[in-house]
């Protein structure tokens, strides 16, 4: 009779060949398990609408009345909604109230995890910790919840793809403007308010769990604070810098959290961690964007374990130990800045990233780089200039070790007022000072000091590099000023660091000439993995 297989539908930021790769993967383990595959997608670019990957194709679009003719028409013995994305993931509720069968977990353990009131609830009774949250039911009750809580707080619809409409609110007058986007994208889906975490570590758990059954698991961590959304963020894989305590509390919240949602298939639980305190951000019950990336770096198939989990079929785990894997995989954004005049190039909580690649290393370092030189970063030369532009004493301090190091290799050092007045006194590190800039036209010199603008300098100099960190900030001026200085690095083709965490962990490979390496195929670190 068949299994229908809902593809990714049109690329957009957010839904992209991630979740194709997931469709064919299933296709592939359905035509070996001896099931008929059917697939539906209406995506010309991707391989799951290449005529021979399923037993039947169709190229229609995914809306709840095509699905059920298609469904109708085929006798179809069930539907596959977990493996392309947020699309047919959000089809599953109406689906199964049409009479479909959902292969996997049910659509009603679908909709809670979805559904951010009922999740964060579901979590409370359990008694598993999560940001302070409240449910928008008024403007004026959002207000009151972050007054309590304190600023900043994050809005969250329900049932979005990369972190649409999310956005971090620093005070009254930008939770009442995000409110009004949130409502508008969730419809008459729930927008929960929660308290945003400054300086946590943000932990993605990827796994395939059978009736509530974890079978096998992935932690990966972000090199960047929480704060950044998880397909804008450097993963790294396996997780290299998480206390034992922590893995432990996590594989234990993410126990109980499959076992009550009776999870059957892939599915992607977001930690953050403060120390060994950790807290649940959300649960997708569908592939994730990391789950290529994971079985990547495993060399095990999550998607294939997962299909014959949906099917009913015996799913044996692989044989996977975390701990002896001998080489580290980190995955990292790629962005479209260049092509999108005036955006600013900076990441948040919404997505902004058109691709990742991933690279394997000896070690985090290694990977980074390579990782960063996949995705076009130029590494700057000894003797250029490197601009620094830090927002806030507590990045500063961080970056002070990394900006001693540029100096000692040879790189001319500039920078804004605060940063360059920060370092001198602070470290006695003797930077070029610059004026900040004003607006995009702004090329005068400070009439004070005689600074150049620092848009002047970007354009007319040797600057190979740009660190602008303004994360964290809401003071107006830095934050125009920022984004004129990270716009015009981008129109000049000048590589540019906005994140303090992936600063020094450039700084740290540039010191170790990291950059000059020679390229290994996968194959020669799985080798590495199976001589052990």
């Amino acid at each position: 009779r068949g299994v229908i297989v809902l593809g990714c539908g049109a690329y957009c930021i957010g839904s992209s060949v991630e979740f194709d790769w997931c469709a064919v993967s299933c296709v592939r383990q359905l035509r070996k398990d001896g099931f008929k595959s059917i697939i539906i997608n209406y995506n010309p670019e991707t391989v799951s609408t290449d005529y021979d990957e399923s037993d039947r194709l169709y190229f229609e679009e995914m809306s709840l009345e095509r699905v059920l003719d298609i469904y109708e028409r085929e006798a179809a013995a069930g539907v596959v909604v977990s493996v392309g994305g947020q699309i047919p993931n959000n089809l599953a509720g109406p689906l199964a109230r049409s009479g479909v069968k959902i292969l996997g977990t049910s659509a009603t353990d679908i909709e809670r995890a979805e559904d951010r009131h009922k999740f964060s609830d579901m979590l409370d009774d359990m008694g598993l910790k999560q940001p302070a949250w409240s449910v928008l039911s008024s403007k004026e009750e959002a207000a009151a919840f972050a007054a309590e809580v304190g600023y900043p707080v994050l809005v969250r619809p329900s049932f979005v793809l990369s972190g649409a409409a999310m956005r971090v609110a620093s005070d009254e007058t930008q939770l009442q403007n995000y409110l009004g986007l949130a409502a508008d994208v969730a419809a008459d889906k729930p927008v929960v308010v929660t308290k945003f975490i400054l300086g946590a570590k943000e932990i993605e758990f990827d796994a395939v769990a059978n009736n509530g059954v974890i079978l096998n698991y992935a932690i990966g961590e972000h090199l960047e604070n929480a704060g950044v959304h998880s397909g804008d963020a450097t993963v790294i894989l396996p997780a290299q810098k998480l206390y034992v305590n922590t893995i432990r509390q996590i594989k234990k919240y993410a126990t109980a959290i499959s076992k009550a949602l009776s999870i059957t298939g892939p599915f992607n639980i977001q930690f953050m961690a403060i120390g060994n305190d950790v807290q649940v951000i959300e649960c997708n019950l569908r592939a994730s964007r990391t789950i290529p990336f994971v079985s990547k770096t495993l060399h095990h198939n999550f998607i294939s374990l997962a299909t014959r989990a949906m099917c009913g079929l015996s799913a044996k785990p692989y044989n996977i130990s975390l701990l002896d894997i001998d080489y580290v995989c980190v995955k990292a954004p790629m962005f479209s800045f260049t092509r999108l005049r005036g955006a600013d190039p900076t990441l948040g909580v919404e997505m902004a990233s058109t691709g990742e690649v991933a690279c394997f290393g000896d070690d985090a370092v290694e990977a980074f780089i390579q990782a960063m030189l996949a995705t076009g970063f130029k590494i700057p030369t000894p003797g250029s200039s490197v601009l620094l532009s830090i927002a806030s004493d507590e990045y500063r301090r961080e970056f002070a070790e990394a900006a001693l190091t540029l100096n000692k290799l040879g790189f001319k050092l500039c920078g804004t007022p605060g940063t360059v007045k920060f370092f001198k006194d602070h470290y006695n590190l003797d930077l070029l000072e610059l004026r900040k800039p004003v607006d995009t036209a702004d090329h005068s010199a400070c009439d004070d000091t005689g600074a150049p603008s620092a848009l002047t300098y970007i354009k007319e100099s040797d600057v190979e590099l740009v660190v602008n960190i303004s994360e964290g900030t809401t003071r107006k001026d830095e934050i125009s000023s920022g984004y004129v200085i990270r716009r015009t690095a981008v129109d000049f083709g000048i590589s540019l660091i906005t994140n303090v965490k992936c600063a020094v962990w450039l700084v740290k490979a540039l010191d170790r000439q990291l950059y000059q390496f020679k390229a290994k195929s996968v194959t020669e670190f799985y080798n590495l993995h199976l001589n052990d």
